[in-house]
């Protein structure tokens, strides 16, 4: 039976932090896997990160105009549910809050 593992995160670099764990760790297809924001807006998360932050020197300064419009969901369909642990893992590693199976 197939279902779906969503999880909720604060930034765009942590949702894809996850996705890149489940890829390459996990051996999920990346057709499997969905990045959205969490309402309808564009978003960059909740928080600025990556290149939306300052850098150190000689770095340009960190970018004003970040989407910061809500979280970032990151779904996973699965075909049996063996893999939900693992899929939780690598969503906590990166800070994955509310995880549901549905």
């Amino acid at each position: 039976m197939s279902s779906t593992l969503t999880a909720k995160f604060d930034t765009r670099r942590d949702a894809e932090m996850a996705v890149e764990r489940l890829v390459q760790a996990f051996h999920i297809e990346r057709t499997d896997i969905f990045i959205a924001p969490e309402g309808a807006a564009n978003s960059a998360g909740d928080e600025a990160a990556g290149a939306d932050r300052e850098a150190g020197e000689p770095s340009p300064e960190g970018r004003e105009d970040a989407a910061l419009a809500g979280r970032i969901v990151v779904s996973v369909d699965l075909e049996d549910d063996d893999a939900a642990d693992e899929i939780r893992a690598a969503f906590a590693e990166f800070d994955g809050s509310d995880p549901e199976l549905s």
